[in-house]
């Protein structure tokens, strides 16, 4: 069904940003996507830096309880503003909100690594950096990813995903050691003036990006004060979606495989592990099998750049996860999950970077920031809410019975997608 028809812009006074040339070439030979894949790995290696030194401020700052709290009061923005951040990069453009995104987090983590130098951290200090920190990532990731199809023609799509995948493997490769030795070597003073330096790396790179030009129609570049009122453009959005024959049944199938994914590879795997007496070794060999599984799907969609009947794959791919994971839940020793391990990074990798490729290339480009934010919403926002749950069940009834059942909820997603005859035959361009 055609979405609603949209109110038509005035014509734009405001600036717009440099335009890339029509004509593509691979996205791992193309300068505009590799300034932009910099920028993103200087950015996503800066939260990881940011993280640690949030973490190590609190837990010497206070008690365990209150860490805690600073830990997480982040992720209660995040979950409550993602959603407006979708209509804000819609509005204003994916360009600008990165760029507006990585600029605050700067001056702002610079703000609190300067302080630091002063005094000892006070929680409401590191509370109000946690608040704020979340606000802005609730518009930054949706304008994260609805940017891609701005940089590079629509057959790159599932390279640039690859590319990604292997910058966010950098980025949690190197991002915890590197704020670990900042720590050692000046406090979370240092580790945050580490964090703000690489989120600065970042802004001249991406102000260097050069933008595709929109198709007719696309507010993506023109005047941010044109338009509906933002409740009515997040429900067109949502509209959007739900009315769409591939993107709605796409995301139903994200939404019931993350509830089933993320609990049992998360706490449950922590709780496995304690239950086997597998030790803290046994569990690095593990979630290392998972980060190598999940870097060589991204560097098979780096090298390929293409995958033929990508929705059947993506849906093909979580049944197969779902095996796994209940491999991993009945493992009699540590090599066997080390193997499933990496057999779920594989097919988590590669479904996680087909969605978002087919997010982008069939979302209108006007409520591309939208689609994004529910599919983040999705994913860092509601389903971590079953790890008490997960937790819970754990406990009562041992680690192989839930990741079983896990397993089976994870793969009742595959089956959505099956069933969709649309997403089934959803193909990336070429």
């Amino acid at each position: 069904m055609s979405a609603p028809l949209r109110p038509i812009p005035a014509p734009s006074t405001a600036p717009v940003a440099p335009t890339a040339p029509a004509v593509g070439r691979p996205a791992h030979r193309d300068a505009n996507v590799l300034r932009w894949l910099g920028a993103y790995t200087a950015s996503t290696v800066g939260d990881n830096v940011y993280f640690m030194a949030l973490s190590w401020a609190a837990v010497r700052g206070g008690s365990p309880a209150q860490a805690g709290l600073v830990l997480a009061v982040g992720a209660v923005p995040r979950a409550l503003l993602m959603l407006g951040g979708g209509v804000i990069a819609d509005r204003f453009g994916p360009r600008r909100v990165v760029i507006g995104g990585d600029a605050v987090r700067c001056a702002v983590i610079l703000g609190v690594a300067l302080a630091l130098l002063f005094t000892t951290p006070a929680l409401w200090t590191l509370l109000a950096v946690a608040l704020v920190f979340g606000a802005v990532d609730a518009l930054f990731l949706p304008a994260v990813g609805a940017l891609p199809p701005r940089i590079t023609t629509p057959g790159q799509l599932a390279r640039v995903q690859g590319l990604r995948g292997l910058a966010q493997r950098l980025a949690g490769v190197t991002g915890a050691p590197l704020g670990g030795l900042a720590v050692a070597l000046g406090g979370p003073a240092a580790a945050f003036a580490l964090a703000g330096a690489l989120f600065a790396l970042s802004l001249p790179l991406l102000i260097a990006v050069r933008m595709r030009p929109g198709p007719a129609g696309d507010p993506a570049d023109g005047d941010p004060d044109t338009g509906p009122g933002a409740w009515a453009e997040l429900r067109d959005g949502l509209r959007h979606l739900r009315r769409h024959r591939v993107l709605a049944p796409l995301m139903a199938t994200v939404a019931v495989g993350e509830l089933g994914f993320v609990g049992p590879l998360n706490i449950g795997l922590t709780l496995l592990v304690q239950e086997r007496g597998w030790g803290a070794d046994g569990m690095g060999w593990i979630v290392a099998s998972f980060g190598a599984g999940a870097g060589l799907s991204a560097l098979l969609l780096t090298v390929r750049g293409h995958v033929p009947r990508a929705g059947l794959v993506l849906s093909l791919g979580l049944c197969g996860g779902a095996v796994c994971v209940a491999a991993v839940g009945y493992a009699p020793s540590v090599p066997y999950a080390v193997v499933a391990g990496a057999l779920i990074g594989l097919l988590a990798g590669l479904g996680g970077a087909l969605c978002a490729a087919l997010l982008q290339t069939t979302a209108d480009p006007a409520y591309r920031g939208r689609v994004t934010s529910v599919s983040t919403l999705v994913t860092l926002g509601i389903a971590p809410l079953c790890y008490p749950v997960v937790g819970a069940a754990v406990g009562l009834w041992g680690a192989g019975p839930v990741f079983l059942a896990c397993a089976a909820i994870c793969a009742s997603g595959g089956v959505i997608g099956l069933c969709s005859t649309p997403l089934r035959r959803a193909e990336l361009p070429h």
